[in-house]
């Protein structure tokens, strides 16, 4: 079972420790100050109104903008489905790939499913979320372009799988990121570096060169790798 408790007041316990300006530095770090508090958010325990009092209660205004700005992009993700409920589960926009939606795979690969990848870094947040039904959004971010990029396989397969782990499952902020990562919601695909997992998962994850050597390189010798088709590369 989860180790995330539900209900009021396990809530309160976590809203008790917001640092929302410390969450503003460290918030893209695996280690980082961040709340941890999406699935009360995502099944009505927590608002995003009291949140944002409780901030502006902590924090100068300007401290803690990047937290403000976080929530906002939770409602804004919302307001485009609420609009646009077509988009859920369709391509908002072509990939910006150099390859068509028919060159991805419709299924996630057994061995992602599984948790026995290639690399270690993304056994390691699989078996973190099938755990505990929570990931951090920056190792979330890896794990879709993964699937995505490394793997080309649809990002709806991709969403499928977070949805049926994740306590806080939301569909519009799950997919709509999905499909800003995959770039059928942005202006290019969102993919990361050896070097960049190291930095920001290196404290919580397996980040070695041997074991996740699919990252390796710099941005430019990945984008031709993964997208060699495309202005991206």
């Amino acid at each position: 079972p989860s180790p995330i408790k539900g209900g009021r007041a396990a809530a309160e316990a976590a809203l008790a420790a917001v640092d929302p300006v410390g969450y503003g530095h460290s918030r893209n770090y695996l280690d980082g100050a961040v709340t941890r508090l999406s699935p009360y958010i995502r099944h009505g325990i927590v608002s995003l109104n009291e949140l944002r009092n409780l901030a502006l209660e902590r924090g100068d205004p300007k401290a803690i903008e990047k937290f403000i700005q976080e929530l906002g992009w939770r409602d804004f993700w919302q307001r485009i489905y609420a609009q646009n409920p077509d988009w859920l589960w369709h391509d908002i926009e072509p990939y910006k790939t150099g390859f068509d939606a028919s060159d991805y795979a419709d299924t996630l690969p057994a061995d992602i499913a599984a948790g026995e990848t290639d690399s270690a870094a993304i056994n390691h947040f699989i078996a973190v979320l099938k755990s505990t039904g929570y990931l951090h959004n920056h190792a979330r971010m890896y794990l879709a372009a993964y699937i995505v990029h490394w793997r080309r396989v649809k990002w709806q397969a991709g969403a499928v799988f977070f949805l049926r782990h994740l306590l806080d499952g939301d569909a519009a902020s799950n997919n709509l990121s999905f499909q800003w990562v995959a770039s059928t919601f942005a202006n290019k695909p969102y993919f990361f570096n050896l070097e960049n997992l190291q930095k920001f998962a290196g404290m919580e994850a397996p980040c070695d060169y041997h074991n996740n050597k699919c990252f390796g390189g710099s941005y430019d010798d990945l984008a031709l790798k993964l997208f060699p088709n495309s202005e991206a590369a």
